[in-house]
């Protein structure tokens, strides 16, 4: 009898998850649409005319990495990069509007097929000479280069919380990839151009989850997230299109090949030089990042909300919010020196409460201080103040030393936000009106505020 319902029930079990199987199929499929294009390529496409369209050859733009899709599990022969770059490269050429793409990646096919129609020709010629094929196109420059880099894993990183079973996360990650593009004489076999770009590829993943008893034998638990990709083949296709303008505009330059419209020219390099202009003042380096040593230098000032708490004699201390203004003067782009001033409260339920001040001066010591965000450590001293000398309390002033760690990030030069947490030791124990135990009272924060660098201070 257990048996047989052990079995009914294995076997609705069965069934339901089979019918609910059946709802996590796509409901409908999404029909075939052009290609997606990649952000250079419309100022590929109205680039200035030729003065006359080269002809041009593409042998083989290939993947000169390489590299296989990385694998924890088993072994991946599929390849990291596209390895069609050649077509993607003559699609370029085609739609720049400078070049006569001509075929030479199958010319071996091309070549069987002109013999056959020559063989066919003369088999129906009845005796006469057969007319002859036109004769091909030959080209006056090559394209030749490849991807040369696909370094993956350049930078990663993340951040999360989880809070009694409920939190999230995020993570990211940055590959890139790096083509070079070079245009030769075939008369002479002379280098004429040599270009090269870099495109970075990013993937980003959001998740959060709850995982907690409601009641007693009744446990919730729900996830969600969000994953994003960023298309290799797009990241290769974008820079080859961009290396395809580089070396058009840079061949101009030099005389190599000239536009049929001279000012044309001028105003579209204008405009190109402009936006270099641009990318070049941002300094990025070998990663990608951008490269800002003046970001944190000379006074900055800022304020931040906060929460914190009592580590002390009472087991169930209050978390109270508080508030705080702060000065901060670079000793150069590392360092720096930082005065906290903050307002706040201390308190357990049904034993105390009493709001008190504290001040502190710390050492600052930004991780990445050239780029956008820098995880940051500070280290220091100061002193809990209280308004008045309270009954319940020792002493009025109670120093402590102090440590801090968190991330800061500047939108610009002038504005940045940071996030962080702080512990206090104090150096004379009864801040919570109890002087008793091993170690001494501690205090602990969570912060996060709004900094700013006034331009006159600078």
């Amino acid at each position: 009898m257990r048996a047989t319902i052990l079995l009914l029930t294995s076997a609705f079990i069965l069934s339901v998850l089979t019918a609910c199987s059946g709802t996590m199929r796509p409901m409908h499929t999404e029909p075939a649409t052009h290609g997606t294009v990649s952000k250079s390529y419309h100022s590929l496409k109205q680039l200035p005319e030729p003065e006359e369209k080269i002809v041009a050859a593409v042998y083989r733009f290939r993947d000169q990495t390489g590299q296989y899709k990385p694998s924890d599990r088993v072994a991946s022969w599929s390849t990291a990069v596209t390895q069609g770059a050649t077509s993607i490269l003559m699609k370029a050429m085609e739609e720049s509007g400078w070049f006569v793409p001509i075929e030479r990646e199958s010319i071996s096919n091309l070549l069987n097929e002109r013999q056959i129609i020559q063989n066919i020709r003369q088999q129906h010629s009845g005796g006469q000479a057969p007319q002859p094929l036109p004769p091909l196109l030959f080209a006056g420059v090559m394209l030749e280069g490849g991807i040369v880099g696909y370094d993956t894993n350049v930078i990663t990183g993340g951040l999360g919380a989880r809070y009694l079973g409920t939190g999230g996360s995020g993570q990211y990650r940055k590959d890139q990839v790096t083509i070079y593009l070079r245009a030769v004489s075939t008369q002479s076999g002379r280098v004429l151009k040599t270009v090269h770009t870099t495109k970075s590829i990013v993937s980003q993943q959001l998740d959060s989850g709850l995982f907690r008893f409601i009641d007693t034998n009744r446990l919730l638990e729900a996830e969600t997230g969000y994953t994003y990709n960023e298309p290799p083949v797009m990241a290769v296709t974008e820079a080859i299109d961009d290396a395809l303008k580089q070396l058009i505009l840079e061949g101009i330059e030099e005389q190599v090949w000239t536009a049929r419209d001279y000012d044309e020219v001028l105003a579209y390099r204008e405009q190109f030089n402009y936006e270099k202009k641009k990318e070049e003042q941002l300094k990025r380096d070998y990663f990608g990042m951008i490269d800002r040593p003046e970001l944190r230098g000379g006074w900055s000032f800022g304020t931040n909300a906060s929460i914190g708490s009592v580590i002390g004699n009472y087991n169930n201390p209050d978390i109270n919010p508080g508030v705080s203004l702060q000065i901060e003067r670079a000793i150069n782009s590392t360092f720096s020196f930082r005065a906290n001033g903050q307002r706040t409260r201390v308190s357990a339920p049904s034993a105390y409460s009493n709001p008190v001040n504290s001040a502190e001066l710390l050492l600052n010591a930004y991780i990445t201080p050239r780029y956008s965000l820098s995880p940051f450590v500070a280290a220091g001293g100061g002193a809990f103040i209280f308004d008045k000398k309270f009954d319940d309390i020792s002493e009025q002033i109670f120093p402590f030393v102090a440590l801090q760690a968190g991330f800061d990030y500047r939108f610009n030069n002038r504005l940045g936000m940071n996030i962080s947490t702080s512990y206090r030791y104090l150096l004379i124990d009864g801040l919570d009106g109890v002087s008793f135990g091993k170690f001494n009272d501690q205090h602990w924060g969570v912060n996060a505020g709004v900094t700013w660098r006034p331009g006159f201070l600078n």
